[in-house]
């Protein structure tokens, strides 16, 4: 019986597992992630600013994936592309005859100084508790302290986790100033941006407007800031500083490590794949999500890691295993977005649908059909009881 390893329980890897297992093909299915549970990573934003706690964005992986699925608790050390096999921390090595790695993103630096050391990533559920305990303590710690950066926060980056963590935090505040005691007009959050560009994914009218309705509730845009170095409670750009206790790193991510210590061909941990997903020289390997690189065909550059885009990857990869099995020809990975969704907050957000025309929305629809988006990824990954709970 072949064996069809399934590297990351995030959105590709679950969505992947599915598929695969719902074929009811005669091959054993292993299932790695270093955690026991699956996280949304697009609401980790709310678990940092304290709207969300982790059992609401979270599921039992166990529990969700179909019978007959073996599920390995354990770290990927590296992958070993000659023998086939995965180094696991614990575990020691699996074979496998087909792999799909889905393994999922890390926070990128750049390489600028004291940026990991000094700021607060939202990567995964750990850094997403890190942040928000952090955030709380400080502005806590404000009526002992009497150090107005307590109450200063400067969030790197403005792309799409920036915005969102900033939507939710301008939500949040008054609710932190009544409960700590705080005086609201001393409140202060930055956004530092090294780009002229505030979320490039969407069109300017819509830009503006998410703009507007961050600068009325108190947020300062700083772009085309480039961020030079960022010490303890001090974000620099060349000689200019912004001073806060609270620094939220938000300014991109990499693909996992993994990637870089098994040896492949990659730059920010992410390889270049070919039409079918597959590795050049591996047809047995394919990679999804943050780690795969996907030229879009339009353009020549590689599209955007997103949620959306990881699912439809995983699709193909696991027709393409498939197809592998049944000694068929495997087939082109082919996309196209069905839209975008920025909440700020849970009562607005920005908008644009590609579902029977280009559709633009703005305001409180946003919010509502934010929920929906993280309802039905849910349900897909897992069932409708997991959905029901996590509501």
């Amino acid at each position: 019986m072949k064996t069809v390893v399934i590297l990351g329980a995030g959105y590709g890897g679950m969505r992947a597992v599915k598929r695969l297992a719902h074929a009811k093909t005669a091959v054993r299915l292993v299932l790695v992630n270093q955690n026991p549970y699956h996280y949304e990573s697009t609401q980790l934003h709310q678990v940092a600013v304290g709207t969300k706690e982790p059992e609401d964005i979270t599921f039992d992986i166990r529990k969700a994936v179909p019978k007959g699925v073996e599920v390995i608790i354990d770290r990927v050390i590296s992958v070993d592309q000659d023998s086939k096999t995965v180094n696991l921390s614990r575990s020691g090595s699996l074979g496998y005859d087909y792999l799909i790695n889905a393994l999922g993103f890390e926070s990128e630096t750049f390489g600028i100084k004291g940026a990991e050391e000094n700021g607060l990533p939202l990567v995964d559920l750990d850094t997403a508790l890190a942040a928000r305990r952090h955030l709380e303590g400080t502005l806590e710690g404000y009526r002992q302290t009497k150090d107005e950066n307590d109450l200063h926060i400067v969030v790197c980056g403005a792309g799409f986790t920036s915005i969102e963590y900033l939507g939710e935090l301008v939500h949040r505040m008054p609710s932190l100033v009544s409960r700590y005691g705080l005086p609201a007009d001393k409140i202060k959050i930055d956004c530092v941006e090294a780009s002229g560009k505030i979320l490039p994914m969407f069109s300017q009218d819509l830009v503006q407007w998410a703009v507007t309705y961050l600068e009325k509730r108190g947020v300062v845009f700083h772009v085309s800031t480039p961020i030079t170095e960022v010490r303890p409670g001090i974000v620099m750009s060349n000689d200019q500083e912004f001073t806060a206790n609270t620094i939220i790193w938000t300014t991109g991510v990499r693909g996992s490590h993994v990637i870089a210590d098994s040896g492949y061909n990659e730059k920010r941990n992410r390889v270049i794949v070919q039409k079918d997903l597959s590795v050049e020289g591996h047809p047995e390997e394919f990679l999804v999500g943050d780690i795969s690189a996907v030229p879009d065909p339009q353009t020549g550059r590689p599209y955007p890691t997103t949620g959306q885009i990881s699912v439809a990857e995983a699709d193909t990869a696991a027709a393409n295993v498939l197809a592998r099995l049944a000694g068929k020809e495997p087939r082109a990975f082919a996309f196209k977005s069905v839209g975008t969704v920025c909440s700020l907050g849970p009562h607005a957000g920005v908008a644009e649908i590609d579902k029977l025309g280009k559709w633009k929305l703005k305001g409180s629809i946003v919010g509502v059909l934010k929920k929906i988006v993280n309802d039905r990824s849910v349900f897909e990954l897992s069932d409708l009881r997991t959905m029901l709970e996590s509501n």
